[in-house]
């Protein structure tokens, strides 16, 4: 799936999914491959958990994971979704490899 990119220049992150879109800061980082599969990797996540679902349990874990550590970074990086972006985010052949639901091995 070749997503839309749309860019955001007042994002408050390099980069964000909200599907169908890929959001970016800025109209460099569409040359950045670890950000684009990253997001595509969230968007695969929101496609598993039919959208609306994904959001609701990503803000969940985040507002579990702030109380749990009392740190918004520590708190963003724990979320599953996250973790699973993140570890796979260099490796571009993941989402071709059919891992779907891979995020459920990292609760």
């Amino acid at each position: 799936m070749k997503a839309p990119i749309l860019i955001v220049k007042n994002l408050p992150a390099a980069g964000m999914a909200i599907f169908p879109f890929i959001l970016l800061k800025n109209e460099r980082l569409k040359q950045d491959q670890d950000i684009i599969n990253h997001e595509n990797i969230h968007l695969r996540q929101q496609l598993e958990l039919l959208i609306l679902p994904f959001y609701i349990l990503y803000l969940v874990n985040y507002l579990i994971n702030f109380i749990r550590y009392q740190e918004h970074r520590k708190a963003y990086l724990s979320i599953v979704f996250e973790k699973e972006a993140y570890h796979y985010e260099s490796d571009i052949n993941y989402l071709k490899k059919q891992n779907w639901y891979g995020w459920i091995k990292l609760l």
